[in-house]
């Protein structure tokens, strides 16, 4: 997250604690510092959210499978490039990126990061991925827990 707007990603970090710092960090006046102890925040935030999110069971392996990794939308694409990563480190056998709205600019910046890229609307005039839905409210962990628990997903 940027110093003054926590909602602009300006880097991404998986759980390993392999970070991607997109070009506009400096410019969000984010510094070598600030990004230091942001990722070791976020790698916290990911390992609690790891043992909330499936308590039960290690990740699914993706090794030689086709894999999806969705996102609502991409903004700096930042996030999706982490999650990428840490997901071709795992051998897929296909890794694909999805997204209903991106940023034209971050629709090429994660192609590399991917085997095939699907975007149903990459539009010049882009500002933010909350301008393209009618509502865009957070989604807590309380709530994320509660989803996974109820679904098949948390029991395999």
């Amino acid at each position: 997250r940027a110093p003054a707007s926590p909602e602009f990603a300006v880097g991404a970090i998986d759980e390993t604690g392999w970070a991607y710092i997109a070009p506009p960090a400096r410019a969000a006046g984010a510094t070598a510092q600030y990004l230091r102890q942001e990722q070791h925040v976020q790698l916290e935030i990911l390992k609690k959210r790891r043992a909330l999110y499936t308590p039960s069971r290690p990740p699914i392996d993706p090794a030689g499978r086709i894999t999806m990794v969705v996102d609502d939308g991409l903004a700096t694409g930042a996030t999706m490039i982490a999650g990428l990563h840490a997901v071709r480190v795992k051998h897929p056998a296909k890794l694909i990126c999805a997204a209903p709205v991106a940023a034209p600019d971050s629709v090429e910046s994660v192609r590399p990061h991917a085997d095939e890229v699907v975007c149903l609307e990459a539009p010049a005039h882009f500002f933010a991925v909350g301008q393209f839905y009618q509502s865009f409210p957070q989604v807590d962990d309380a709530e994320v827990a509660a989803l996974l628990a109820a679904s098949k997903i948390a029991h395999d």
